[in-house]
This record gives C-alpha cells, sequence and structure tokens, in this order.
C-alpha cells in the first residue's frame, strides 16, 4: 500500500526575517523533511493535514503564500527518497553517543548533574521519537540504552528506588489488607507519601508505618510497599500509587485517578500535568518542617485530603 504525501508549498517576504525564523521553526519541530527551498513535504499522518494548513495560515498572515498540495507517490525509487527525508538515525545517534558517555563516567558524576543530564536526553529522546513517522531499530536500541542509563542514575541518585517490573495487577480484598503494618523506605516523598495516604484513607484505615533504613529490613508480617521485591511496587508504566489502585479497584474514582497522574507525573516523568509543580512546593514545605517520617505523614495527610476533596468537587461540576 502506497504512502500518501503533502506538501507545504509557500513563499515569504524577504524582509520580513522574522516570520521566516517563525516559521522555519515551526516546521522544524513538526518534523517536516525539506524537498527544496520553500517545499516542505510530510507523511499524511494522523494530525499532519492540520498542521499544515495552520503553518500555511501563519505564512499568509505574514504577508506570503502558501499551499498545501497532495503528493501522489509514481514508483518505489521516489517512495524511497521521500522516507529518506524522515531517517532520524543521526538524531538517535547523537543521543546514543551522550549517553554511553553519561553511563562511562557515571560513578564519579556528581549525582544532582546526573539527575538532570538523564531528565535532558529524555527529553530529547521524546522529541526525536515525536516526529520519527517510521521508526526502526535505530529507535528501539537508543529506547533501550535510555531505560538502561535511567536506571543506573536511579541507582545512584535515588538509592532504593523502585525498577518498575513487568506483569498483570491482580485484583485484591480490602479485607484481607486491613490491620497491617506497612513498611516502605524511610524518607518518604511523592509516591511513597501518596501511597501512604491512599493506604490509610481507602485500604486500610488501622494501618500503621514502617519506615526501612534499608528494603531488606522490611519485617516479615509487615506489608512492603515501594522498593523492590516489595508486594506493591512499580508495574510496567504505572508507579506504586497507580498499582495500588488498580490491586483494590479503586481506580473508577475520578479524583483519585487525577491525582494519581500528578503523582506519576511528579515521581516518573511522562505528561505534565499542570497541578504538580504545586503539589510539589507544599509537600517540599511539609518536609522541611517535619521533625520525623510519622510527623511528615501526618502533614502529607492533610494536603492530600484537601487535594482529593478539590478533585472531587470539580467532578461533580
Amino acid at each position: 500500500m502506497s504512502l500518501r504525501w503533502l506538501a507545504l508549498v509557500i513563499t515569504l517576504p524577504t524582509e520580513n526575517s522574522t516570520a521566516r525564523m517563525r516559521v522555519w521553526r515551526a516546521l522544524k519541530g513538526l518534523g517536516c523533511g525539506a524537498l527544496r527551498d520553500g517545499v516542505y513535504v510530510m507523511p499524511w499522518l494522523g494530525a499532519t493535514e492540520q498542521a499544515l494548513h495552520g503553518q500555511a495560515n501563519d505564512v499568509i498572515r505574514a504577508g506570503g503564500s502558501a499551499h498545501v498540495i497532495e503528493i501522489k507517490e509514481t514508483d518505489p525509487r521516489q517512495t524511497r527518497s521521500l522516507r529518506a527525508l524522515f531517517d532520524r538515525g543521526a538524531d538517535y545517534a547523537a543521543v546514543a553517543n551522550e549517553l554511553r558517555a553519561l553511563k562511562t563516567g557515571i560513578r564519579s558524576a556528581d549525582p544532582a548533574a546526573l539527575a538532570r543530564a538523564g531528565a535532558r536526553l529524555r527529553r530529547q529522546f521524546e522529541e526525536i521519537a515525536a516526529i520519527d513517522f517510521f521508526p526502526g531499530a535505530a529507535r528501539e536500541q537508543v529506547e533501550t540504552m535510555l531505560r538502561e542509563t535511567e536506571r543506573a542514575v536511579l541507582a545512584i541518585t535515588s538509592p532504593g528506588e523502585p525498577c518498575a517490573v513487568p506483569g498483570d495487577i491482580r485484583r485484591l480484598e480490602k479485607p484481607d489488607y486491613r490491620r497491617r503494618v506497612w513498611a516502605t523506605r524511610k524518607h518518604p516523598w511523592i509516591d511513597r507519601l501518596a501511597s501512604a495516604w491512599l493506604i490509610k484513607r481507602f485500604i486500610d484505615p488501622e494501618a500503621k508505618f514502617a519506615w526501612l533504613e534499608k528494603p531488606r529490613q522490611c519485617p516479615r508480617r509487615a506489608i512492603g510497599f515501594d522498593f523492590d521485591g516489595a508486594p506493591f511496587t512499580h508495574v510496567g508504566g504505572r508507579v506504586t500509587f497507580e498499582v495500588l489502585l488498580a490491586s483494590f479497584g479503586l481506580e473508577d474514582d475520578r479524583a483519585l485517578t487525577r491525582l494519581g497522574m500528578a503523582v506519576h507525573y511528579l515521581d516518573a516523568g511522562g505528561v505534565p500535568v499542570k497541578d504538580a509543580d504545586g503539589i510539589a512546593a507544599v509537600l517540599e514545605g511539609a518536609r522541611q518542617r517535619a521533625g520525623s517520617d510519622d510527623e511528615l505523614l501526618g502533614e502529607a495527610q492533610r494536603i492530600f485530603d484537601h487535594l482529593y476533596a478539590a478533585y472531587q468537587g470539580e467532578s461533580a461540576e
């Protein structure tokens, strides 16, 4: 089956350098291929037609002319030529080189600098992947390298932070998990604090919490969460809070799932959530004032109570 292609043919006034630069940056961000100066092409996939018409309108508003036209393939050679415009191999190779350099010097690097470099490379990879219309082995290889490097960085910047495990999430009954001791790593932060709140409010109202120096110190009868090997930890693309939601049938609660999106973003990145920075700032203030992990959890429970109430109110509107 042949592909469908769209071309944007534009002219802009030579004296309007600001508009020319704006349009060029926008077309580059969309991942357009350049056939020649003023002629840009994209595969007809998803929202590409709308995106090109949007750029055409911008060109016209700047005093230029613009046309979006369809290109029909005539032979396999033309197909190969067009697809070659979208080869992201060199972009992936640049990320791969940086990942190798980062991993080589990981033991001697500053943890904060490691975290920043890892986050930057993740963003860089996702920007390339977003305009990789014909993904192949290069993308898969670099994505694997990125995950491995992120795990190595996490082991240094956040010792004990769990790595996601594959598998299905089994549905559990709340009565089987009542009046228990729940154990996690000391100095809790976003995912652990939110998970402890969820346990106390929705799963085990009489729960007690143990804060572990090391996960292997988990008491035999305690229920561990948010560390490798714990009954409740990261599974696939879900953080511990989301795993608890799924395990105990709480995903139908829109306020909880909305809170889960913020917890996921703050703990593991991903889709930005507008409330996330505010939640993190308030919790950081609570952490600065708390004298112990129990005190911090007490403050966090009040914060999450308020957030949950607010989200419930919005869901009811």
